[in-house]
């Protein structure tokens, strides 16, 4: 305004968290577990569940419902696509698959690509195996280890094979989505009360890797 105009004072405009937030309180309730095992089993997984995949589920409801019961269940939904993905649909804390020659190609400052392991904080020649992937979203690069563990108060650096706990892995899943502990993005980013981008929420992870599939398989 010029200085003859009145100063108006602008509404502020309600985060992306907080427009979500809202968004689910109203439909916040406990999950019917038998009514989604069944219907999930029929769909995503075609042939019913296993019993290690019906664990596995239970591990991330069990988590969702203590921690996040009134957060926006397009959150829980992208997160079970993603560790439907990541865990080669066995829905358990996994180790990457591959050899160690092939995770030190991928990972390492001795592979393909010492530049981006450098950045991503595997600096050591060896970094490349030990900091691959583990858990439900496959945390990988000693930065994100570090950063997970620091979160969690576990010691990833030296002992990263407490990734494949459930219970740690679990929470590296949820917090690290939902706080963009990977790669700066979250699930808020792509999934709020203005927006809901399956496809798109790929980014929280890994680029556009399996984006179309991994968007089409929330259930």
């Amino acid at each position: 305004p010029t200085r003859s105009q009145p100063m108006t004072k602008a509404k502020a405009k309600p985060s992306a968290k907080s427009q979500t937030q809202a968004f689910a309180s109203v439909r916040a309730a406990p999950i019917n577990r038998d009514f989604f095992f069944h219907q999930i089993g029929r769909t995503l997984f075609q042939t019913g569940l296993r019993a290690g995949q019906q664990s596995g589920l239970t591990v991330l409801l069990d988590y969702w419902e203590a921690n996040l019961p009134d957060d926006d269940d397009r959150w829980l939904a992208y997160t079970l696509a993603t560790t439907h993905h990541e865990t080669d649909a066995t829905i358990q804390p996994i180790r990457e698959y591959g050899t160690d020659e092939e995770k030190r190609l991928r990972y390492d400052i001795t592979g393909n690509d010492p530049k981006r392991a450098r950045q991503m904080g595997n600096t050591t020649p060896g970094d490349g195996v030990r900091y691959s992937g583990r858990g439900y979203v496959q945390l990988t690069w000693k930065n994100n280890y570090a950063r997970a563990g620091k979160e969690l108060g576990v010691d990833l650096i030296q002992n990263p094979d407490q990734a494949l706990d459930p219970k740690v892995a679990v929470a590296v899943l949820f917090k690290g989505m939902i706080e963009g502990w990977f790669t700066t993005k979250k699930l808020a980013d792509y999934l709020n009360a203005n927006t809901t981008d399956w496809s798109g929420a790929r980014q929280i992870v890994n680029g556009t890797d399996k984006a179309e599939q991994i968007g089409r398989a929330h259930v």
